[in-house]
């Protein structure tokens, strides 16, 4: 634990509780959207997220593609807020994602939708916002004040009211068991030992995280996470393009941390990452299925889909570390501020 501990890390701590929070009094809302969600059957789905709002995005992609059959599609909300066009939605659904429910794009994105046909489901920590006024249904993240500019615990809690939503569409109750089981999960994924790629980092600026699938979204946020607390260059491929150009960069000792899931990609990943490795890469993938990276300790969650959650648990709890003893506040990373509204 760092000297002093930050306010990254008592909000990396409180990620249990914040979900058990959301899991006592979010329940009602969630299964009133999932009823109308059902009722409409959609053809196709779109998602309005910035930030790591949109790696939330990206996992429910992934989740309703598998668990529904549904495609998702990311739409710039310049499309509403810059270019002032109205988008042809009839049937579908728009799923809006943003913890303060505050930037104008968004906002404008949410209310096209609405507009353009589309039944508007909101997911913000601020029930109140001016997101939740644009949208037909709005998702309270109950995550509780956050004050570390790092996004910890509402990323959490977005992503599990976006699977739970789902869940609850597709009426599985074995996914919704897993979801409700993940605050004792989140609590051992927290205090597993990742210290071996936080070593690996300790005289290295570049970095590139891997996955596939929904954990896919868990490397887009590890990423941003290196880059903005750590103020490290990290990129972020699925295990199916590093190999098509990106992996010309990797030298001796160049780190690479590949974030598995326990479904169908996992040894796939596995494979990518052994790959790498060979090629002098310094590789960790939280999988068993290594021969030649180095496996990290996971927290499996008894579901697949809900596996990717856990991972980000962990990883937040090194990468605050990583960031300290590089002599960085996480909390107030240079050149940013925690609310963003952008244009």
């Amino acid at each position: 634990m760092s000297p002093v501990e930050t306010q990254m890390r008592r909000e990396v701590r409180e990620i249990p509780v914040a979900l058990q929070r959301l899991l006592d009094h979010g329940g009602e809302e969630i299964r009133s959207a999932a009823s109308a969600i059902r009722a409409r059957d959609p053809a196709f789905m779109i998602s309005v997220a910035r930030g790591s709002s949109d790696h939330v995005a990206t996992y429910l992609k992934y989740a309703a593609e598998l668990l529904t059959d549904t495609p998702i599609a990311s739409v710039g909300p310049s499309i509403a807020s810059i270019y002032k066009r109205q988008l042809r939605l009839t049937g579908g659904v728009c799923l809006s994602v943003s913890q303060s429910g505050k930037s104008p794009d968004i906002v404008d994105m949410t209310q096209m939708a609405r507009d353009g046909g589309a039944l508007t489901v909101a997911m913000t920590n601020h029930p109140d916002s001016p997101l939740a006024g644009a949208a037909d249904h709005t998702l309270a993240l109950h995550a509780g004040p956050e004050l570390s500019v790092a996004a910890t615990k509402t990323f959490v809690n977005s992503a599990v009211a976006g699977i739970w939503l789902l869940a609850e569409w597709a009426e599985d109750a074995a996914l919704c068991a897993a979801i409700h089981d993940l605050p004792n999960r989140l609590e051992a994924a927290i205090g597993v030992d990742w210290s071996a790629a936080q070593d690996a980092l300790s005289e290295r600026n570049s970095i590139y995280c891997l996955g596939r699938g929904p954990a896919y979204a868990i490397s887009n946020e590890a990423a941003l996470k290196f880059k903005e607390t750590c103020q490290i260059h990290a990129e972020s491929y699925s295990s199916a393009e590093v190999l098509h150009g990106p992996v010309s960069i990797v030298d001796r000792g160049f780190p690479v941390i590949a974030f598995a899931a326990a479904d169908e990609a996992e040894s796939v990943l596995a494979d990518v990452a052994d790959e790498i490795a060979q090629k002098g890469a310094t590789v960790f993938g939280t999988t068993s299925k290594l021969r030649y990276a180095t496996a990290l300790p996971t927290e499996r969650t008894g579901h697949p889909l809900t596996d990717p959650i856990a991972l980000i648990a962990s990883f937040y709890a090194m990468v605050e570390q990583v960031a300290t003893s590089r002599g960085i506040d996480p909390d107030a990373p240079r050149h940013l501020k925690k609310v963003t509204e952008t244009r």
